[in-house]
């Protein structure tokens, strides 16, 4: 292997280490300097470093311990020479103004804190509620999905600079609000894990099915958010729901090969070749839910959610879906988070069970909704419904709706397709 091959392969290696310890590293590096522009400057020096360091000496064995090290020592001289140190030092109490080896040894402590409880604290400021949604969606899959600023703008269909300018402006909100970086304890934690949840899913649902844009799916936007949930579910055990919300995205991204066919062209839950669906996946996310309600965690609206995911994952065709079983999860859904999407839902599972008739009656009842007024699923599925009834004009009219107003190109292909057919 010539140098520049093995150098290569050592820029491979760092590229990969940098991904899984980027995030470790700003949290531990956050809880010391109290800020994250900082600690993200801390840790791109210690990149910097290893860039320059490790293509001659080889990585280490444990590169993110090298990397944390690293980062101690510019956090250090940050400190000493910055003309603000003495109010940092203050704050974060560790009074390393002098030179004297105690001091710098208290520092090298702060460090070396449990990097778990960390994570945690990262987790629980990026998706604070002083950030509006998007910031935090933005945010968070930059501290801790290691995603660059343009993987982002990518991912949603947003301008590069906007998602940069979202990501700058939430952590300075974050800073002059003077948010503390702790996990929140009592009610305030459970609102605030809500929030993360909430955020966790939305990353794995844009993923999973794109809003926008030319791709029927965003793979990397699932894993990130599948990432996300597993680090969760390490860092808080205890919480029913958070395990519930890995049962969910685990069960549901089980069928992601078997989505689209070789065209990419997107294929129905129904019309799925459910030997292509992920078994690894599907017995992890079942383990999940069992965890979820061991916990006493069955009625979390997650756990309901992933228990509806567990019915499609158990049956090996889709004639032996228990769909009385998913309407009836739907309907418990609904009185702990009514909305008229789940009502939605629900009809969906009503039309299997009992027929179109009774489906229609209930999409019929809810149609009007303000909240359903651009939700393209709604005309979908009332076209559906209508077509098995052999109301094809109308059938057509409602799938020529939902084209309309889906903004995903593969989709509106597939409707209107769908709409054709009909004429």
């Amino acid at each position: 292997m010539t140098q520049t091959a093995a150098e290569a392969e050592t820029h491979r290696a760092i590229s990969a280490v940098w991904k899984i310890e980027q995030p470790r590293l700003i949290a531990g590096l956050t809880r010391v300097v109290r800020d994250i522009s900082t600690a993200e400057e801390l840790a791109q020096d210690a990149l910097v470093i290893a860039l320059k360091t490790w293509p001659q000496s080889g990585v280490p064995n444990n590169p993110g311990a090298w990397l944390m090290q690293a980062a101690k020592r510019r956090a250090i001289d940050m400190f000493r020479h910055r003309k603000m140190a003495a109010e940092k030092l203050v704050d974060v109490g560790h009074g390393i103004e002098t030179d004297t080896p105690d001091h710098i040894e208290q520092l090298h402590e702060a460090l070396d804190d449990d990097v778990g409880d960390d994570l945690l604290r990262l987790i629980f400021t990026s998706c604070h509620p002083v950030l509006p949604p998007e910031s935090r969606v933005a945010l968070t899959l930059r501290l801790l999905g290691g995603l660059t600023t343009e993987e982002i703008a990518r991912a949603f269909l947003v301008a590069e600079p906007t998602i940069g300018q979202r990501i700058v402006r939430a952590k300075r909100t974050i800073a002059e609000a003077g948010v503390p970086f702790e996990v929140p304890r009592g009610a305030e934690r459970a609102e605030r894990l809500a929030s993360v949840l909430g955020v966790v899913y939305l990353i794995f649902n844009e993923g999973y099915s794109a809003t926008a844009g030319s791709d029927w799916m965003r793979p990397q936007l699932c894993d990130e958010a599948q990432r996300l949930g597993r680090v969760l579910a390490r860092l808080t055990p205890e919480e029913s729901e958070v395990h519930a919300l890995v049962a969910l995205m685990e069960i549901q991204a089980s069928r992601t090969q078997a989505r689209t066919d070789a065209q990419g062209e997107p294929v129905l839950l129904l019309d799925q070749d459910r030997s292509r669906w992920d078994q690894l996946l599907i017995r992890r996310g079942l383990a999940a839910l069992a965890e979820a309600e061991l916990l006493g965690g069955a009625e979390g609206p997650y756990a309901i959610q992933a228990a509806i995911a567990a019915c499609h994952a158990r049956a090996h065709k889709g004639q032996d879906t228990d769909w009385s079983r998913i309407a009836a999860l739907y309907g418990r859904l609904a009185e702990v988070t009514p909305s008229p999407v789940i009502e939605l839902n629900r009809a969906v599972a009503v039309s299997m069970a009992e027929g179109p008739g009774p489906a229609l009656a209930l999409i019929d009842a809810i149609k009007d909704e303000p909240a359903l007024k651009s939700y393209h699923f709604l005309p979908v599925v009332r076209g559906d419904l209508l077509e098995k009834l052999g109301r094809r004009a109308e059938a057509k009219a409602e799938f020529e709706k939902a084209a309309s107003l889906t903004h995903n190109e593969r989709e509106q292909a597939f409707l209107r397709a769908r709409a054709e057919l009909l004429a």
